[in-house]
């Protein structure tokens, strides 16, 4: 069975970004690398060599997965206009102790907390869906349980 990857437009376009990049740049530099390498001879204690071989497989495989995600993506448009519940692309101000902070709810193909990007699929994340501006989440952490209060969802 194929798998879809569900993505916001911004997540599809990072993706074919991160493809092009691989295809032309990265994998350009890899074949240097590979040239340069058999250069040196005795590939059995050549380690530059074993080097970019790996890096090499590496490209070739995310160049590969990106292509299966681009090939097979879901694009998540904004059901929620006017900001009334939270959803998938929803981009969600929380309050905790006194300390906000804005999030947007991607999917885990596209999540990057250090952006604000949560994952649907992590524990707060989970806990936003289909809550509303006014309400209280409570998230099970390692730590303990936290409460946030949604401040606004757009």
């Amino acid at each position: 069975m194929i798998q879809e990857t569900i993505l916001t437009l911004e997540g599809l376009d990072k993706i074919k970004e991160e493809l092009k990049e691989l295809e032309t740049t990265r994998r350009s530099a890899v074949i240097e690398r590979l040239q340069s390498a058999r250069s040196l001879g005795d590939f059995s204690e050549n380690s530059e060599y074993d080097d970019a071989r790996n890096e090499q497989s590496f490209v070739e495989g995310r160049i590969h997965e990106l292509k299966e995600m681009i090939k097979h993506a879901k694009i998540v448009t904004k059901k929620n206009m006017h900001g009334v519940t939270i959803d998938l692309g929803s981009r969600v101000t929380c309050t905790l102790e006194g300390e906000n902070d804005t999030y947007e709810i991607v999917s885990s193909a596209e999540a990057d907390p250090t952006h604000g990007k949560i994952s649907i699929d992590s524990p707060l994340g989970s806990a936003l869906i289909g809550k509303k501006k006014g309400d209280t989440v409570d998230v099970h952490a390692p730590g303990g349980s936290l409460s946030y209060q949604v401040l606004s969802v757009e």
